[in-house]
């Protein structure tokens, strides 16, 4: 797989306006992020929605809160109880609809937000304290839509972890979009689901496993279908967080390619930088950038071309951290 960067068409990716810098917020501020404008910025094509201002709340404007029970709030204005429930969710479904959301990659949300908000906002209950157990309106209509579609709130990437699984997604997701929107062919298929092989088994074995007998058994499904089934089980797998004892695990097999071609202290300084990644002393970057070396050099083409090499832009050195 040729090195991901520079991207020559950005991703498609839905953000709440207010991180991009826009004045849109309740008093007319915004919350400006500068990592996801100036750095993923630089590879995402961003579709700003601000909810509260798209459905005529205007700016400045009163603030609003989720009240009642967390699994069916209501949207109302803290000072004057103005209920907006019914029109936002009105709105946030005929929204989510629209063309410019059709082929969208990912979405990037305003966490904490009675509409934006992905998970733990505050649900005010009639009587006593507030509980972080809601979901933003707007929020909760764009999951429902897009059930399989990455998703994430700005405040999470700062969690270098939650950043490099949202962002590995991000990018398959348009990979596998890019796929499906050509003519079925089980070729095709076949292609993509052996490159991305270990880049699932780093995620999810467990899925790499059923997505291969599904590919196997590509002959007795639909075109729709096998997208339908396939796609599901793909991004299940990359939600499953990966881990250094998979990513080990990975190496070793990697490695394994190797064995025939390297000679016995070659050999041993690769364990050695795999060990000392297991134990938490170098990042995943190194071993990899190792292993890489000698793929290229000995011209080992079904580890080139595999995915987990590159599964987004070096650039953005998301296996640089411990």
């Amino acid at each position: 797989m040729p090195d991901s960067a520079p991207v020559e068409r950005p991703i498609k990716v839905g953000i709440s306006t207010c991180l991009l810098g826009q004045k849109v917020r309740f008093d007319a501020g915004h919350k400006h992020d500068r990592y996801i404008t100036d750095v993923l910025g630089g590879y995402f094509r961003f579709v700003p929605v601000c909810p509260e201002l798209e459905v005529g709340m205007g700016v400045p404007r009163e603030s609003v809160r989720l009240e009642g029970a967390p699994d069916a709030p209501r949207l109302v204005g803290t000072r004057s109880g103005a209920d907006w429930t019914e029109r936002m969710n009105r709105y946030a479904r005929e929204r989510t609809a629209r063309p410019d959301l059709a082929d969208i990659s990912g979405y990037i949300l305003k966490k904490d937000s009675p509409s934006c908000g992905l998970e733990r906002v505050k649900v005010y209950p009639p009587s006593g304290m507030a509980e972080r157990k809601g979901t933003g309106l707007f929020a909760a209509a764009l999951r429902q839509r897009f059930p399989l579609l990455p998703i994430e709130e700005e405040g999470r990437l700062n969690d270098h972890r939650l950043r490099e699984n949202f962002i590995v997604r991000v990018f398959a997701y348009d990979r596998l979009q890019t796929l499906f929107r050509e003519r079925f062919s089980r070729g095709r298929l076949v292609a993509f689901h052996t490159a991305h092989k270990y880049l699932l088994m780093a995620h999810s074995p467990k899925h790499y496993a059923e997505l291969g007998r599904l590919v196997a058994a590509v002959s007795r499904h639909s075109p729709a279908a096998m997208r339908e089934q396939y796609r599901r089980l793909f991004m299940e797998a990359l939600a499953v967080p990966t881990t250094t004892r998979k990513n080990v695990n990975v190496l070793q097999h990697l490695l394994g390619y190797l064995k025939h071609r390297l000679g016995p202290e070659e050999k041993q300084d690769i364990l050695n930088v795999i060990a000392d990644y297991h134990r938490e002393l170098i990042p995943l970057v190194v071993p990899l950038t190792l292993l890489r070396h000698y793929v290229d050099k000995h011209r080992i083409a079904y580890i080139q071309d595999q995915v987990y090499l590159n599964p987004h832009p070096k650039e953005l050195m998301l296996r640089n951290h411990v």
